[in-house]
């Protein structure tokens, strides 16, 4: 059976074919601009998305790592879920976006179609810092006849991977949300290192993995050439997909 395919659309965006089904993982549509939020770092997004919204075609869901920071849910994307496209979130998500998305709280389970998605745990930083940055969530995929599938979203945390891996390892693919992100009111990343992307793929057993949020804002303080050095120095470079802006890859596991 071919695929699963990925189409990386840019930032943390990706279109998933898997099970039958093309998932959305955090949709980031917007042109470049500034985001202000007072009280908060502005954002700055540098780069449009790779293929728009209405290029991708179908979009039987989305899968929501959180919904309060514009890297993860820019305007355009809110309006998409706001659509009635089915979006997963964490319960605080869901209260806020209303009927526009479903809770999943950390490890239920949610049948779609030939498809399963267990919500998985995340945290966005350093340990201490839910107060300040609000609940993420991860995504595991499972399908008959397909590769398990992770989806980490805004997680920084390998104790939180430690944990997934206990339960699925080995995974055939691993979506790993990396950059580094980093903002002055925060002591550490927000999400994974180039150097805990490869921790983590080796924790999950990955056959391949899929790197994301590297691109397209200035908070993200390691590039997607900081990842595939890393990979590369671990002797694992064949096992970081090249995923070009706006095409359909077929992942080969």
């Amino acid at each position: 059976m071919p695929g699963p395919f990925v189409t990386y659309v840019g930032g943390p965006t990706v279109l998933l074919e898997f099970g039958g089904l093309r998932l959305l993982t955090d949709p980031t549509f917007d042109e470049p601009g500034s985001y202000e939020n007072p009280g908060s770092t502005t954002l700055v997004k540098t780069a449009g998305p790779g293929v728009s919204v209405a290029a991708l075609g179908r979009i039987d869901a989305v899968l929501l790592s959180h919904h309060g920071h514009r890297d993860n849910l820019d305007d355009a994307g809110a309006a998409l879920v706001a659509s009635g496209v089915p979006t997963l979130a964490t319960p605080f998500a869901a209260e806020a976006l209303g009927a526009a998305a479903r809770a999943l709280p950390t490890w239920d389970s949610v049948r779609l179609g030939a498809v399963t998605v267990t919500a998985v745990p995340a945290l966005h930083g350093p340990e201490g810092s839910e107060e300040l940055v609000g609940p993420v969530t991860g995504f595991v995929l499972e399908a008959d006849g397909e590769p398990t599938v992770y989806v980490s979203g805004d997680n920084a945390s390998l104790d939180r991977v430690d944990e997934i891996a206990a339960r699925f390892a080995p995974v055939g693919v691993a979506v790993l949300f990396a950059g580094a992100a980093r903002v002055p009111r925060i002591v550490g990343a927000l999400t994974l290192t180039s150097a805990d992307a490869v921790a983590a793929t080796r924790m999950l057993g990955a056959r391949a993995v899929v790197g994301v949020h590297c691109e397209d804002w200035q908070h993200f303080s390691e590039s997607r050439a900081d990842l595939e050095a890393a990979f590369a120095a671990a002797g694992m470079g064949e096992l970081l997909v090249p995923t070009p802006r706006g095409v359909r890859v077929e992942l080969a596991v």
